[in-house]
This record gives C-alpha cells, sequence and structure tokens, in this order.
C-alpha cells in the first residue's frame, strides 16, 4: 500500500440513489456500557452527509467563506432501534427525500449489517450570515434533485 493513500481520509460512496457511509464505533462513541451514547447517532449521520454532499461536487466551505451561507440543520425525527456496541462496524445509508428552494430533507439509516440500528429524517434548510433562509444555488437543487432520482 503507497504511504499517501494512508494519509487519504475515508469515502463513502454511492450505490444508485443511496450513498454508503461506513464507520466504526470507537471507545469514544460509547457509554460506560460499551454501547453507543444516543447523540452519536447523530454524528455518524452528519458524517455522512456531509461525505455525500461532498461527493456530488458541492463545496459547502467555499459558500460559508464567501457570503457566509450554508446548511443548517433545523428538524430532525429519529427513531432508535437496537444498540449499536464498541467495535462494531456500521453504515450510514443516505436517500435525498425532498428538495425545496432553501431546504433539503435527506432520509438517514444506520445500519449493521441488514440490522437497522436508528432511522432519520434529517432537515437542513439553507441560511443567510445572519440566520434567514435563502435560496440555495440554483445547480445545488438540481444536483440533489438528481440523487434524489437516481435508480429509480
Amino acid at each position: 500500500m503507497a504511504s499517501e493513500s494512508l494519509d487519504t481520509p475515508y469515502r463513502g460512496g454511492f450505490a444508485g440513489r443511496e450513498h454508503v457511509f461506513a464507520l466504526t464505533v470507537y471507545f469514544e462513541d460509547t457509554d460506560t456500557a460499551g454501547v453507543v451514547y444516543y447523540a452519536n447517532y447523530l454524528k455518524f449521520m452528519e458524517r455522512a452527509r456531509s461525505d455525500m454532499i461532498r461527493a456530488v461536487g458541492i463545496d459547502q466551505a467555499a459558500m460559508l467563506r464567501g457570503d457566509g451561507s450554508a446548511y443548517f440543520v433545523t428538524h430532525v425525527d429519529i427513531a432508535y432501534r437496537r444498540p449499536a456496541r464498541l467495535g462494531e462496524d456500521l453504515r450510514v445509508a443516505s436517500t435525498v427525500e425532498q428538495v425545496r428552494a432553501s431546504s433539503v430533507r435527506i432520509h438517514q439509516r444506520v445500519m449493521r449489517g441488514d440490522e437497522l440500528l436508528a432511522d432519520a429524517s434529517v432537515t437542513a434548510a439553507f441560511l443567510d450570515r445572519e440566520g434567514r433562509p435563502r435560496r440555495q444555488p440554483r445547480e445545488w437543487v438540481e444536483i440533489f434533485r438528481d440523487i434524489g432520482t437516481k435508480g429509480q
């Protein structure tokens, strides 16, 4: 294995319209019983959403540096089904459910193999520097719509 590959962070990828992001549960993710702390599922999902957005060429950091606009999570509906434990390999599957002028809703599932551990619908609004909703760039809306219809 070339040394430069060891310096490259893991990136998820698409399988049809679903973005898949794999991870391992580390000690820092768990409570004293070795079970993933409930709020860490949200962190896993955030990493997966960020990776999905990066994978399709949306540069959130450049927009934030430019005019101060960014995506902010405004609503999460989550159901915890089964616990994940220290050392387990998980994956977060993300699909775009709905695209609006100033928001996107993404369905995310944390899985252990074929077993559903957490199921969530996350709405991210596109807000300006002052925290007011604004229209997403048109090309981003088109990208999200394309992701939402891939493989259908």
